[in-house]
């Protein structure tokens, strides 16, 4: 009988990925895909722990599943993922009905971790990954040098191990195959990217010479590795995306140290000068409150707000973790950081504003995602006035700006 399994996966773009890397190990030991869990034999959690919001739902959801398992004997309950990694073995002991657990530090022996449960037959030949929708996600490093001083990322995801770029661009490869236009490699610090004398920029260039990519896109960047290769091969290929998502943290110096980011506020703003003489847009990530945070901080990640006109950012209040350095640390008042929160929300929704409207008027090339829909390559949404193959990149006028939507005349 074919075992039918359902993926429920919180967190990243990687986290997705991983997930179909770890379907893809039980697809070979015969399992399909289940549409819901009430139809499924397995039911694999893959999980997040970058904030303690974001586990708490993944072990509510785990609490959950003790109904699911007693309804049909012989279900299977896969634990994986960052929260799987920091609980440990722990969560048997609170949950018994679980069946695996695979931190995300076993990502590359999880095949052997199924053949050890005694649950599954032995794997047939492992087929390549199954590509749904125009992007396909390829993932070219795991894990974190970098020890910031508020991230549980490095103690659950280990050191960076870049992957062969060889079987980089197989996967990739695979995926444009199956109808991918657009590949997005993953990584924590993806543009550190080095295996031998590959660099990044040297990855990107190859990936977007595989037949039938159309885009190359990558997350999450770190500022330390915008390089002059790098910024070249933006600057001269037209298939690499003009648009990053760097996170920034903070805007000022003092709290920049306090966090161990590695760089000052200074050489974030050379860094974002040089992507946009590239013809980049960014957005970032924006912490508000860190321990450490005073008043004059927080104006000096307004004003580098101001100075850098993010097109979008993704603004969080801070949020200890356990484990890291940063969690020891005083926090600020709640009221603070919900007052800062709410100032810095309303700049970026102005200038995110404006820098729709600032699109009207220019030519750009839109892969359609949708009939009518798609994306720029600096990652603004355009509505076309016709219908188009999806996976066709149009020529397009920007003729108005309505929200976080640019409407086209072809």
């Amino acid at each position: 009988m074919t075992q039918k399994v359902f993926l429920q996966t919180f967190g990243c773009q990687m986290n997705l990925a991983d997930s179909d890397e770890m379907f893809n190990h039980l697809r070979a030991r015969g399992a399909q895909k289940a549409q819901t869990p009430e139809e499924a034999d397995i039911i694999l959690v893959n999980t997040c722990t970058v904030r303690e919001h974001a586990e708490h739902r993944a072990v509510s959801f785990l609490g959950r599943l003790a109904k699911w398992k007693k309804e049909r004997p012989g279900r299977i309950i896969i634990f994986a993922g960052c929260a799987a990694q920091r609980l440990g073995n722990q969560l048997k002991k609170e949950f018994p009905f679980l069946d695996i657990v695979a931190g995300a530090k076993s990502m590359d022996t999880f095949s052997a971790l199924l053949d050890k449960s005694g649950l599954f037959p032995p794997a047939q030949e492992v087929l390549p990954p199954q590509t749904e929708g125009l992007t396909g996600y390829v993932t070219i490093m795991r894990g974190c040098d970098f020890r910031c001083t508020y991230c549980i990322v490095p103690y659950v995801r280990g050191g960076v191990k870049c992957l062969p770029h060889e079987q980089i661009l197989q996967e990739a490869a695979q995926k444009a195959a199956q109808g991918a236009k657009e590949i997005m490699l993953l990584g924590q610090t993806v543009n550190a990217y080095r295996d031998g004398n590959v660099s990044f920029a040297d990855l990107l260039n190859r990936v977007s010479q595989v037949p039938g990519v159309e885009r190359v896109r990558f997350m999450s960047p770190h500022p330390a590795y915008i390089t002059p290769d790098f910024l070249a091969a933006v600057r001269d290929n037209p298939k690499i995306a003009k648009h990053i998502h760097l996170p920034i943290q903070s805007g000022s110096t003092a709290v920049l140290q306090a966090m161990k980011r590695g760089y000052t506020r200074e050489i974030l703003l050379e860094k974002l000068a040089a992507l946009k003489a590239c013809g980049m847009t960014v957005s970032t990530d924006i912490i508000v409150g860190f321990p450490t945070e005073t008043e004059q901080d927080f104006q000096d990640t307004l004003t580098l707000v101001d100075e850098a006109r993010f097109f979008a950012a993704y603004c969080f209040k801070y949020s200890p973790r356990q484990g890291t350095p940063a969690a020891q640390m005083e926090l600020l008042p709640e009221q603070t950081l919900e007052e800062r929160l709410d100032i810095l929300l309303n700049k970026v929704r102005d200038l995110s504003a404006r820098a729709y409207t600032a699109q009207v008027g220019t030519h750009q090339q839109v892969l359609m995602e949708t009939e009518n829909k798609g994306r720029t390559s600096n990652n603004f949404w355009v509505k076309t006035t016709k219908n188009y193959k999806i996976g066709s990149v149009v020529p397009v006028e920007i003729t108005r700006a309505d929200g976080t939507l640019l409407f086209a005349k072809e």
